[in-house]
């Protein structure tokens, strides 16, 4: 949807953090599971709100991983299909300190895409 909305050229919107950003952004943290494995409430966003919001992170979480790196219908069944609890990785990974470098590359990635975004739309 942004990127059709950006199309007219009258604005730019960003989706943000992307696949890309995200990869590097785990290498720099030390994430041990690739993002596609760590899909939802695992390692790295468990290490994000550990930093972040740590008493938003439920109790138990360190015995909570369930992996399903086959998901080949996400899209048409959704995540229930895969998991019953909505965790797909690992959160027993998950370290505060991994939140904190998380949070500080996508800092230092965006700042790329805020100067893209500022340039006039020609």
């Amino acid at each position: 949807m942004a990127q059709e909305a950006s199309v007219p050229r009258s604005r730019r919107i960003i989706v943000y953090p992307g696949s890309s950003v995200w990869q590097t952004a785990r290498q720099a943290a030390g994430c041990e599971l690739t993002a596609s494995q760590a899909m939802h409430a695992g390692e790295g966003e468990t290490s994000i709100l550990l930093h972040a919001a740590p008493l938003l992170v439920r109790d138990g979480y360190e015995t909570a991983d369930h992996r399903a790196d086959e998901r080949p219908d996400l899209l048409l069944h959704g995540l229930r299909a895969y998991t019953s609890t909505g965790v797909v990785g690992q959160p027993s990974l998950a370290s505060a300190q991994k939140g904190a470098a998380l949070l500080d590359a996508f800092e230092s990635q965006f700042a790329r895409r805020l100067d893209e975004l500022r340039k006039p739309i020609p």
